[in-house]
């Protein structure tokens, strides 16, 4: 029984879920709630789509996202894990690659339920591949849970099996739709440090609210649990409600960058920007033997 067949047998009663193969040997599972709808692909638990009942889409994906087993997909929400940004042999490894290999192997759809509230929820688990493990030799075991509901609600948990500590940097690298970037800005992150990458790697504070003027791509240290994009073409703002989170990374990479990307689309980069729950640099995490991390984020739209 092939891939799609049997996920239908097996969640034949939630009707509420439905599958479909977006390309060769690439399924999505795709959730319909009262609140709104998410598409998610079992390559990387990617959420590539979330959009509330009656809003623009508020997870962005690109008009011109490729689908092909063990490619990444541009836009959704791909979890960058066991690692963020190149690896620490990148200069000796080019096989080990950016941002981790979670978001390029297959994950199984372990559980979707229904809650009592009517929000829907799903369970996924990481099928290790040789290369993953030869990566990854540490004892551990990761699951994603993702709530569909008037939030969306995404949490990484990960388990250190074995009897030595591990560093573990990832990341939620969530796409948000905006009206135009160039009018948008990030609120709750004034006075953090961050790492400047545009600007070789300086260490600066932000001052207010952060805008976009060019390509921007920021790792902000030691960051509370909250901020928000807020959208003045799109009349809303977007809340992003973080835990087991020291670092929020910020990107959008214009239109040069893009164009040579090949896969953003027309106007792609002005149409997004993420805002990214992590722990990424000097917040990366010790994980000792038999304790468990959780990271998790919430996103809200409400009206501006």
């Amino acid at each position: 029984m092939n891939q799609l067949a049997e996920l239908r047998r097996r969640f034949a009663g939630a009707d509420f879920l439905s599958f479909a193969e977006l390309a060769p040997d690439f399924v999505a599972v795709q959730v319909r709630t009262d609140f709104s709808a998410a598409t998610i692909a079992l390559q990387g638990a990617h959420v590539m789509t979330w959009q509330p009942n009656g809003q623009e889409p508020v997870v962005w994906l690109s008009s011109a996202a490729k689908f092909a087993p063990g490619k990444s997909i541009r836009g959704g929400v791909p979890l960058c894990w066991p690692w963020f940004g190149p690896h620490a042999t990148a200069a000796t490894e080019s096989a080990y690659p950016g941002h981790g290999f979670a978001r390029t192997i297959p994950w199984e759809l372990l559980d979707a339920r229904m809650l009592p509230d009517g929000r829907v929820r799903l369970e996924f688990a990481p099928v290790m591949n040789d290369a993953a493990r030869a990566q990854w030799p540490h004892p551990s075991t990761v699951k994603y849970g993702v709530t569909v509901g008037q939030e969306l609600d995404v949490a990484l948990a990960t388990s250190n099996t074995g009897n030595i500590a591990f560093e573990l940097g990832q990341a939620l690298h969530t796409y948000f739709q905006v009206g135009d970037v160039r009018q948008a800005t990030v609120a709750g992150l004034a006075g953090c440090e961050y790492i400047d990458k545009v600007d070789g790697a300086k260490r600066k504070r932000q001052d207010g609210a952060v805008n976009f003027t060019g390509e921007t791509d920021r790792v902000y240290l030691g960051t509370a649990g909250c901020c928000e994009i807020v959208d003045p073409v799109l009349k809303r703002r977007i809340l992003v409600t973080s835990t087991g989170s020291r670092s929020t990374v910020v990107w959008t990479p214009w239109a040069e960058k893009a164009d040579k990307m090949g896969d953003f689309g027309a106007d792609g980069p002005w149409k997004m920007v993420c805002v990214e729950t992590a722990n990424a640099a000097d917040d990366v995490i010790s994980l000792a033997p038999g304790a468990t991390h959780v990271m998790s984020a919430q996103y809200r739209a409400i009206p501006a």
